[in-house]
């Protein structure tokens, strides 16, 4: 079986050392091929399967939607996808927004930090608010178990 890892190239030792414990044994490497030996394989693992392995490890390295996994008999290529126009733009308006977004939040933080100045001293009163609605409290309590 072989599996041609395309522009996956950086990450080919990882897939292979991946592909191991599953496929039950040991791939060789070999430019941007990874190869196989069919006799060595687990029995019922079938080139199907092995497409399932690949897309799994790369959803755990977050760079399956950039790459698809095409099965040719018992040959697989991992080939990447090159975004439309579209996509583009939208990656290009999200960045846009996230920015915008973060100017506001760090603009938020600084006056959050001005008012918060001021804000111990309110949190002070309320905490001094606090025992004396507490022993209100107990001290009705007191007198329904006195009226008893």
């Amino acid at each position: 079986m072989k599996i041609n890892v395309g522009t996956l190239k950086d990450q080919k030792e990882d897939l292979a050392s991946f592909l191991e414990p599953r496929v039950g044994a040991k791939p060789s490497l070999s430019g941007d091929v990874i190869e196989v030996e069919d006799e060595s394989i687990k029995q019922g693992v079938r080139p199907r399967h092995v497409k399932t392995y690949i897309k799994r490890f790369m959803h755990m390295k977050g760079v399956k939607q950039r790459y698809r996994v095409f099965v040719a008999g018992s040959e697989l290529t991992i080939q990447e996808i090159e975004p439309s126009e579209k996509e583009e733009e939208e990656k290009k308006k999200e960045a846009e927004k996230k920015a915008k977004t973060e100017e506001k939040t760090s603009a938020t933080k600084e006056e959050g930090a001005a008012q918060g100045a001021e804000e111990p001293a309110a949190k002070q009163e309320q905490e001094e608010q606090k025992p004396a609605k507490k022993t209100a409290k107990k001290q009705r309590a007191k007198k329904a178990t006195q009226d008893t």
